[in-house]
């Protein structure tokens, strides 16, 4: 084992930038041994030991699983660790096994972590942690903030009534809101990430992949379902709660936070803290309601999670084509090359070349047979002089006419101007009314079919097809049900209302009557931009 290489410290302590010295052992070359003893000693700090010798981070050295590390290794790393110009670590003298005179004369220190490294150790545990963590899409957090806003919506309804509520409580529920809030929204960019990355990387392990994808199918499928029913609770609970009951919360979370502020400060901690709370309500409003102005952050995850299956699906295609040996025209110019190489000569490559890019003669010059066969009697090679070649014998009807075909009168281009715009007419009309009858069933979020009203004919006939397909997903077992349309521009979500009545939807035609259900209509893009032709059979998604 090598001793460490000599190193400079990265900071200058006079430096303006001196207080980051404590990362700056990342940037050598003996980094990783430094990175083992820093860990040694945050694991010693958990156990609350305060001094720690030399021998000891051996021994936790020793059992970490890593490469083996002389102990005066470990000793020189301790010092430079505590070095001014770092200041990981602060050294003491160990007096306390002296026993003898000489032992004064002996180098032995006592290591304990300085604030500044400590602090560089949890940051630098904290990089690693957001790197390795891949995030989820948490269910039973929208379950929870469910239970925590019922329960802040019911001390706020106590409060107006003028009962008594617990601060304690009441702060307790505003924390664990914003813990379960922060939790959902970042484990869910950091899916969404993975999930990403996931899908451009396919090709790394193809079995993996195929084997992944159905599950991966089926994760958000149901957290799909959950965001929609657990979302619009969220947003009906949201507003249930007036905003004299958000400001009475947040001054009583900020009330018990102003208790522990240092003397004299309890004022501005107070206005501190009320404002935080506000503006993380603000938040936490924002991420799941909508207004006409702004789409939810929770109805564009539910349309980022949704377009994702289609791009699985069609990895999972692609990959399939792959696996199938379907040929391409890379493949035909490979395949081509690789004749090309194993011919002899250049007078075989140029035939290859003939027949495979079909080079012919020019279509306005022709020649006889006999002229033909003479020239292939002849042997000629690309070096033949003109003279020398057999003449070029031309028939004498091109010579008198300039033609070989009796030229007759041409054919009349017909005008289709008129017809090309008709079409496009009608294509652009239907267009418009397919467009207008998908925003006309848009929801908004769950509602019964007897709140439809009147549609006319196209949008009932958008609107049947869909319910149909809707209602034989479901079939007579199951409670609810999701289908989308072969397009992935509408997901209709169906679900049966216990002791439902009958609804009635009307039309110009006639009305349809039938069991009450809870639907769902929604949108993974921007209707007024639709541009397709006609509306395509939905079908459901398996």
């Amino acid at each position: 084992m090598t001793d460490l290489a000599p190193e400079t410290p990265a900071h200058n302590p006079e430096s303006p930038a001196s207080g980051y010295g404590p990362f700056a052992y990342l940037s050598t070359p003996n980094a990783p041994l430094y990175r083992r003893v820093m860990r040694a000693l945050m694991a010693q700090k958990e156990r609350f030991t305060v001094h720690v010798r030399p021998e000891e981070v051996s021994a936790a050295l020793a059992a970490d699983g890593g490469a083996p590390v002389e102990e005066n290794m470990v000793t020189e790393a301790l010092e430079r660790l505590a070095q001014p110009g770092w200041g990981n670590l602060l050294a003491f003298p160990d007096s306390s096994r002296v026993t003898a005179l000489e032992d004064f004369y002996r180098r032995r220190m006592l290591y304990q972590l300085s604030r500044e490294g400590e602090a560089a150790e949890r940051a630098l545990a904290q990089y690693d942690a957001a790197l390795g963590t891949r995030g989820a899409l948490q269910s039973v957090a929208l379950e929870d903030i469910v239970v925590l806003l019922t329960s802040l919506r019911d001390t706020v309804e106590a409060h107006r009534a003028g009962g008594e509520v617990d601060p304690a409580v009441t702060h307790q529920a505003l924390r664990s809101l914003r813990e379960r809030f922060v939790e959902l929204a970042e484990n869910a960019v950091a899916f969404m990430g993975s999930l990403q990355r996931t899908i451009d990387l396919h090709d790394a392990d193809v079995e993996a992949f195929l084997a992944y994808k159905e599950e991966l199918i089926a994760y958000l499928e149901r957290f799909i379902h959950d965001l929609l029913t657990r979302g619009a609770a969220i947003a009906e609970l949201l507003a249930a709660i007036p905003p004299d009951g958000v400001r009475f919360l947040a001054d009583t979370a900020a009330e018990r936070e102003a208790a522990d502020a240092a003397p004299g400060e309890a004022d501005t901690a107070r206005a501190r803290a009320r404002e935080t709370w506000l503006q993380q309500w603000s938040g936490l409003t924002e991420w799941f309601v909508s207004t006409p102005g702004r789409e939810s952050e929770a109805k564009l995850l539910r349309a980022r999670a949704r377009a994702a299956i289609p791009q699985l699906l069609a990895v999972v295609r692609a990959l399939h084509e792959r696996a199938g040996g379907r040929t391409d025209r890379t493949q035909d110019f490979l395949t081509l090359a690789r004749w090309f190489a194993a011919l002899p000569s250049d007078g075989e490559r140029h035939r290859l070349w003939r027949s495979a890019f079909g080079l012919t003669p020019v279509r306005h010059l022709s020649v006889t047979a006999a002229t033909q066969d003479a020239w292939a009697a002849a042997e000629l090679g690309t070096t033949t002089p003109w003279p020398d070649a057999p003449p070029l014998e031309i028939s004498p009807q091109l010579r008198r006419s300039g033609s070989y075909e009796r030229r007759g009168r041409a054919v009349r281009v017909q005008d289709r101007s008129v017809a090309k715009r008709m079409l496009a007419e009608r294509a652009r009309a239907e267009a418009e009314q397919t467009a207008a009858a998908r925003r006309r069933i848009l929801t908004d979020g769950p509602r019964p079919l007897s709140a439809f009203g009147e549609l006319d004919p196209e949008a009932f006939r958008l609107f049947l097809g869909l319910l149909g397909d809707a209602l034989a997903a479901m079939g007579p077992q199951a409670d609810t049900a999701q289908v989308h349309t072969s397009d992935g521009e509408l997901t209709v979500t169906l679900s049966r209302i216990p002791g439902a009545g009958t609804m009635t939807l009307r039309t110009p035609d006639g009305d349809l009557t039938g069991p009450d259900h809870l639907v769902d209509i929604a949108s993974a893009v921007d209707l007024p931009g639709l541009s397709a032709p006609a509306e395509r059979p939905a079908e459901v998604y398996a």
